[in-house]
């Protein structure tokens, strides 16, 4: 029976602080727009600390590695991003437990008790031009998949090109959350930065939950 190992959760902490590192000037030049300028380099000195936090010592259950990470970033990233993201790891280690692997109808299940500590924590909703327009579709796609019968892998990269999808659907979008909602309409036609992270996270998810996962 097909399982999440803490080795592929490892490996997907390991890609989004790749990609996040790769994308830290994108990041910036959109938080510049309608934010505070800093959500790339936020987001890359939290993954980076979250990483070195378990790389090389990773916890024996998957719960455990996932909620060291989610502390990390409360720790370590400064703005909004810290509390949202740190919330969402937390909630995903706590829904996965103290198993050393899970069942993908598992990690589905953790990703929604994420989804929903973002939406209580931010107190935001799909529409709102925030990192929660990513994985909310994202989220919903990977259940409808795996209820559909499909395999992991195929939830996986439903869940995201959804996140794509809702990234890319936050430009015209109005902020009505967080720093970029003092702006008003002049939000609109900038691509919201929280989504887009959270694009890669999802992305970073699809590459390596399934196994054999690109994350070195």
């Amino acid at each position: 029976m097909e399982q999440v190992s803490t080795d592929d959760l490892l490996a997907w902490i390991r890609l989004f602080a790749r990609l996040v590192a790769e994308n830290r000037d994108a990041l910036t030049e959109l938080d510049a727009a309608i934010g505070d300028a800093d959500h790339g380099a936020n987001m890359h000195r939290g993954t980076t600390a979250a990483l070195a936090a378990v790389d090389g010592a990773a916890p024996a259950s998957a719960g455990a590695l996932v909620k060291k990470v989610g502390m990390t970033l409360v720790s370590t990233v400064g703005g909004a991003s810290g509390p949202l993201y740190g919330t969402f790891f937390l909630r995903v280690g706590t829904a996965l437990g103290e198993e050393a692997s899970v069942a993908p109808a598992d990690v589905a299940a953790a990703l929604r008790a994420g989804l929903e500590g973002v939406v209580t924590r931010g107190r935001a909703e799909a529409g709102d031009k925030t990192m929660v327009d990513a994985l909310a579709p994202a989220v919903a796609a990977c259940e409808e998949a795996l209820a559909a019968g499909r395999p992991w892998a195929e939830a996986l990269a439903a869940a995201a090109d959804a996140a794509a999808a809702g990234r890319d659907a936050t430009t015209p979008m109005v902020a009505r959350k967080g720093r970029a909602s003092y702006l008003g309409e002049r939000s609109a036609g900038h691509q919201d930065p929280g989504a887009t992270s959270a694009a890669l996270l999802v992305a970073a998810a699809a590459q390596t939950l399934a196994g054999g996962g690109a994350g070195g």
